[in-house]
């Protein structure tokens, strides 16, 4: 087949032309844009709303039913329920097995088939959650009231979904709608009415009913009562009483009517201003980047038509990450490809160089179409697959490229020289690529969330090294075959002439300096692999002992400074303001401080404040790293807005963020168990001794203080007047939660009709003790007289998994000072010790930890089924046990470059780090293959003695070696020097693929000839002990 697409370059350049342009397609009209792949499983949610009820109340009577109904259907794989205050959320995980939709259909016949559930539980919603992903935040910010901002927010989400291309754009940071009907004991007294009579007038006066046809000769005309009201006027004038005397009693007569919104306070700030946010995403195969730039585009045109005073604005664009990435692969495959030009242009020929540079875009535009074809997107990690696989890509191709020049130096021509040059090296050089595409193979095989997102890498490394090997065997030879040198033509000029003056001197220099240097490492082989293996050793003791640090996942600088305050469950939301204001001060006093005196502008773009009543969260938005005039970081920013705020009195929590990437808190310990008072006292302990550890900080449990509680039991004297628990509980319930009369649709939202008492009338508990509760008489008395009053304390939510309440401490670290593999085996044996007083509860490491385990335990079953396809790639070709074991033998000696590389750019080894080795397995044996081949052929053709042939292979191949190894590192050096926060993440990976490529050189021009006769070696003297001391040693091979 080679020597037919050579002889046939029709055939070859049209091969050529239809991957071209199959991939510009693909590139432009099917890849689908993303800038995170899918990592979460298929999930099922049901939403259950219990209104009033308390977090345990709604575990124990709705969550645990949910979770016995559906826990024994196969294909669940975990179920997570989280109960709070009025509703829980049971979240069903699927194994990636089944198919979720089906079980959709049976968790759906299992819940609807509960009948045990308390009164007033709405009916369950029931879904498969759908994938959408987060593109762009619109903001209407504005010195307006919040129904104005709101009012503005919903015509700019109704304009946005009219777009073409966005079918998903909600409504973020704002409180729902809710139609107050509010009464006071007063009133319902005068009126002789109760809150259920005017809950039952709204059900049957708002509404809009049929009743049927009346069939005429004309034709039938239908009859219907159109009564459902929607606004305040609407419902102040329905009817609730009719007296004797003929009076009528409106709702406006005995209550007043509030159109607004939910009670539960929330206030959101964009800038110091009342802002709403349009949360925009996308769907399906939607591209992120075209839907970033529809809303940028409509911010831009409506800007000019908002009323004066509104700001249109946007918030947390994700597609400027995919941009920024898509934009450094363009431009690392721009210089990439200069540097490789002028690499080959040097050593090899222009026309050489500019056939084999060719195999770059060939090979990227062939991995665009099975990208397509697999429905592969083109993401972060995709793309710095692409920018990875840059320099490996012509590899194969500069091996045949150079060993047709080197055919075409000694005298061949065209044809022969193009044929027979590409199939002189086609096998090492196919299985050189296989390798290289094992050595990946691992990555697609990561357990766990990270490996969804690790596998992206394989998904484009493997195709493209696929066409590259197509591209080196069919169409490389078909346009070298045309190449003339002129090596004698005495009228060669300019160029040419200094490139043939500069390829005499790299020979010579071979021939002059390293031929003597692997002479003696051959002749004194066995010092030159003991020093080799001492700084192997002297490398992995400086890992294990901690003075070359290795962090798991390290902190990634990002653009956002995140600060999250908790409080107590209860608290008032002008103390929680309060605090947020606090800290949204100090962040507006470092947006001054940091504000380049030559432009005006700060390092801070954007300030977010979102305050509810418990809770609240300010983030910083901070320009991108690489565009920054002030050298300041964002976790030292980070740092600097925690020092300015110091602690908050009666805060739960207050935790800073700054990182792009986070895999779970540093330390997250995990307890299950049945009983609440248990789990808390377990996580006090743990919390407690944390506190020992320098370093650790941030330390807190997911189970709050909780929230104070009334209890309400039924005294004697209640049981007396007939009264029982229900009955109390039912009126007071209608009267503090309110009574929900209504659920009507306006417009796009869904809007609660509820009556009540004012806002005065149950704000104290005194009121609660002076509530009259009707008696089955019909009599009234004080809820003091029949009932019991009771302070407690109950939980701001209830977890479960799996059956089990869980409750979870963590903290974070300090990642400099702290030894986390130490420190994880302290806490364990604590952990061990501190539940033998607690043995109904059990524990496990989450988070980073979790995260960790998943990755190296996949890994280490990864590394030796790669080991072992590679040794049998190897055995194929070369026909022997013992030579792949003697190219494997240098796969270790990789570390010393990758450390070496490491030091050099003053990063930390981390898990990336360790992958980017495994990328270097197949990367280096490449090039060892393809120097024990020829060996082989030279000893086979040539009839030379092993050490001859050893020698001239090491000097015939000095230069295809040096030439993958330097493209391989040019190729990745613009990441290398990449300062964007999504590259940083990534770069360990790379440092240890190019500096260990590097280093790779070195092994296998020195180590691989050494080890080669030192098999040799060993094998003569197994020969010797068999053949016995009386044998003559002379007949043994020449060595």
């Amino acid at each position: 087949m080679i020597a037919w697409f050579a002889r046939n370059s029709v055939a070859a350049n049209l091969l050529m032309i239809s991957i071209l342009v199959g991939g510009f397609l693909a590139l432009n009209n099917g890849v689908r844009l993303e800038v995170f792949p899918p990592s979460d499983p298929d999930t099922i949610d049901v939403q259950v709303s219990l209104r009033g009820a308390t977090p345990e109340d709604i575990e124990l009577g709705v969550a645990v039913r949910i979770e016995e109904a559906v826990k024994d259907l196969e294909g669940v794989d975990q179920i997570i329920s989280r109960s709070g205050e009025g509703s829980t959320s049971v979240r069903i995980e699927i194994d990636k097995d089944y198919d979720p939709r089906q079980l959709l259909d049976d968790i759906k016949g299992r819940v609807d088939a509960i009948n045990t559930f308390p009164a007033d539980t709405e009916k369950p919603v029931i879904g498969l959650r759908q994938r959408s992903f987060s593109v762009i935040s619109v903001v209407v910010a504005g010195d307006y009231s919040e129904r104005e901002i709101r009012t503005v927010a919903e015509q700019v989400r109704d304009d946005l979904l009219r777009i073409d291309g966005i079918t998903r754009a909600e409504l973020d940071a704002v409180r729902q709608y809710e139609v107050a009907i509010e009464v006071s004991p007063d009133r319902l007294r005068e009126f002789d009415v109760t809150l259920s009579d005017i809950g039952r007038a709204i059900r049957q006066s708002s509404v809009d009913l049929s009743a049927g046809n009346v069939r005429t000769d004309g034709g039938d005309i239908l009859i219907r009562s159109k009564g459902q009201a929607y606004r305040r006027a609407d419902f102040e004038l329905i009817v609730v009483k009719t007296n004797p005397d003929g009076s009528i009693v409106r709702v406006s007569d005995i209550a007043t009517v509030i159109d607004g919104f939910v009670e539960d306070s929330m206030r959101t700030r964009f800038n110091g201003k009342h802002a709403a946010f349009i949360g925009v995403s996308r769907v399906g195969d939607q591209s992120a980047i075209e839907i970033s730039n529809k809303v940028r585009e409509f911010i831009d045109t409506r800007q000019a038509a908002l009323p004066v005073g509104l700001q249109l604005s946007y918030w947390d664009d994700d597609s400027e990450r995919l941009k920024n990435r898509l934009g450094i692969m363009a431009s690392s495959a721009v210089q990439g490809s200069v540097l490789v030009i002028l690499l080959l242009s040097l050593f090899l020929r222009p026309a050489i160089a500019l056939w084999v540079f060719l195999g770059i875009p060939i090979s990227f535009f062939g991995g665009f179409i099975v990208m397509y074809l697999f429905d592969v997107s083109l993401n972060l990690m995709s793309a710095f697959g692409f920018i990875l696989v840059l320099g490996i890509v012509v590899d194969d191709a500069i091996v045949t490229g150079e060993n047709v020049y080197a055919r075409m130096r000694a005298g061949d021509k065209g044809l022969s020289a193009a044929i027979q040059g590409t199939k002189e090296v086609a096998i090492p050089v196919t299985f050189g690529i296989l390798t290289t595409i094992a050595a990946f193979g691992p990555l697609a095989f990561i357990e766990g969330r990270l490996g969804e997102i690790f596998a992206q890498i394989p998904l484009v490394v493997v195709p493209v090294l696929l066409f590259s090997l197509v591209e080196s065997k069919l169409i490389l030879p078909a346009h070298l075959k045309h190449i003339d040198l002129h090596e004698h033509d005495q009228k060669m000029s300019g160029f040419q002439a200094w490139q043939s003056r500069f390829a005499d001197s790299f020979e010579a220099a071979i021939l002059k300096y390293y031929r003597p240097l692997l002479k003696t490492a051959l002749a004194h082989r066995y010092a030159t692999i003991a020093i080799f293996t001492g700084v192997l050793i002297i490398m992995i003791a400086l890992i294990t002992s901690g003075w070359t640090r290795f962090v798991t996942f390290p902190r990634i600088e990002g653009e956002t400074a995140t600060a999250t305050l908790s409080m107590p469950a209860g608290t008032p939301f002008e103390v929680t303001n309060r605090h947020a204001e606090k800290i949204y001060v100090a962040a507006l006093s470092l947006q001054e401080k940091y504000r380049d005196p030559d432009t005006g502008q700060s390092m801070i773009t954007n300030i977010l404040t979102t305050v509810s009543a418990a809770s609240a969260r300010i983030q910083m938005e901070t320009v991108p790293k690489q565009d920054r005039s002030i050298d300041l970081s964002t976790n030292a920013l980070g740092g600097e807005w925690r020092n300015l705020i110091g602690r908050l009195p009666g805060a739960e929590s207050l935790n800073f963020r700054s990182s792009f990437f986070r895999a779970g808190d540093p330390v997250n310990v995990q307890f299950s168990g049945n009983s609440l008072d248990t789990l808390n006292a377990v996580g006090d302990e743990l919390k407690q001794h944390l506190t020992t550890y320098p370093g650790v900080f941030e330390i807190e449990d997911s189970l709050s203080n909780g929230k104070e509680e009334l209890q309400i039991e039924l005294s004697p004297q209640g049981h007396l007047l007939g009264l029982t628990r229900s009955d109390i509980v039912s009126q007071v319930g209608e009267a503090f939660k309110g009574l929900q009369a209504q659920r009507i649709q306006r417009g796009r939202d869904d809007v609660r009709v509820i009556v009540r008492f004012p806002l005065g009338e149950r704000s104290t508990v005194a009121s609660l003790n002076e509530m009259l509760i009707t008696t089955p008489t019909g009599s009234q008395i004080p809820l003091a007289n029949v009932a019991e009053i009771k302070p407690g304390r109950g939980p701001a939510e209830i977890r479960r998994i799996d059956g089990y309440r869980v409750l979870n401490v963590t903290a974070d670290i300090d990642k400099d000072t702290t030894n986390m593999a130490v420190m994880t085996q302290s806490i364990s044996a604590f952990l061990d010790q501190l539940l033998v007083k607690y043995p109904s509860v059990s524990y496990s490491f989450e988070g980073e930890q979790r995260r960790q385990a998943e990755t190296f335990g996949s890994l280490q079953m990864g590394i030796v089924i790669v080991l072992f396809v590679i040794y049998c790639m190897l055995a194929l070709p070369l026909k022997s046990y013992i030579e792949p074991l003697v190219i494997m033998s240098v796969i270790p000696f990789g570390i010393i470059g990758a450390v070496i590389g490491h030091w050099l750019l003053g990063k930390t080894l981390t898990i990336l780090s360790m992958l980017g080795l495994m990328a270097l397995i197949g990367v280096a044996i490449n090039d060892s293959l393809v120097l024990v081949d020829y060996v082989n052929q030279r000893r086979r053709s040539a009839m030379e003695g092993l050490y001859e042939a050893v020698e001239r292979a090491g000097v015939a191949r000095f230069r295809p070696v040096m030439l993958t190894s330097l493209t391989t590192f040019f190729g990745l050096l613009p990441l290398l020097t990449d300062q964007s926060s999504s590259a940083q993440f990534l770069v360990p990976m790379a440092i240890s693929l190019g500096f260990g490529i590097l280093f790779a050189t070195l092994i296998t021009l020195i180590l691989v000839p050494t080890n080669m006769l030192i098999a040799d070696d060993i094998r003569q003297f197994v020969r010797r002990m068999l053949r016995g001391p009386g044998q003559d040693p002379a007949a043994a091979e020449d060595h």
